[in-house]
């Protein structure tokens, strides 16, 4: 950090809020901070969360960048069986989240898990959690009917070559499941991710709130 003594700054702590604080001393090795004065609390967001397959890193990144600054509260990847990656580096992925709240002012770092496969993902489900799934080949109702569902929900995106028919059959099993569309054409997965979460908080999240 280029910062002298005296300097101000802001700190965010993902627990308490945003902060101003001033600089005590700054070294090559350590700055010492005193906060002053709590700017914002830490900001409520919607109980979203975007289950989104894995795919190329740079892709990916994306996602991630782009989920954060639209408010999700946690994100999950999933792997599936058409994947094109099938690890991710958590610390670079959260250095990915954390640039990307700085740069959108978010005071509420999303929760990011570790990769899980779609089966043990679908058999450890919450009952009280709706999962709005993406099916390119078979959504009957539009992403609009989010506006109409009240409680903790989440989008379910696919890979690079979409979900394959026993994984599309087993996602329709699960009782919370709801086959949705995102428009007549298919989409890439990293456009999937970001443009249904946006309509997501654009019908049902927290874009209808007032900033101060």
């Amino acid at each position: 950090m280029r910062v002298s003594e005296g300097d101000g700054v802001v700190l965010c702590d993902n627990a308490t809020g945003e902060w101003a604080a001033r600089v005590l001393s700054a070294g090559k090795r350590e700055v010492v901070l005193a906060a002053e004065t709590r700017l914002r609390p830490r900001e409520d967001v919607p109980d979203f969360t975007l289950c989104a397959a894995l795919l190329k890193k740079d892709r990916f990144d994306l996602v991630l960048e782009k989920a954060c600054e639209l408010g999700v509260m946690r994100i999950q990847p999933v792997l599936t069986r058409r994947c094109v990656a099938d690890k991710l580096n958590l610390e670079r992925a959260r250095a990915v989240l954390t640039e990307a709240a700085e740069q959108c002012a978010r005071t509420a770092l999303p929760l990011l898990l570790a990769p899980v496969k779609l089966d043990a993902l679908l058999s450890s489900w919450d009952p009280a959690r709706a999962l709005f799934f993406a099916d390119e080949l078979g959504g009957k109702e539009a992403l609009r009917q989010f506006g109409v569902y009240q409680g903790p929900a989440a989008l379910l995106t696919g890979p690079e070559g979409g979900f394959d028919e026993a994984e599309r059959k087993a996602v329709r099993a699960l009782p919370q499941a709801r086959a949705i569309t995102l428009g007549p054409r298919i989409l890439r997965g990293e456009t999937a991710a970001i443009a249904g979460t946006a309509l997501w908080m654009g019908v049902a999240g927290d874009w209808g709130k007032t900033t101060d």
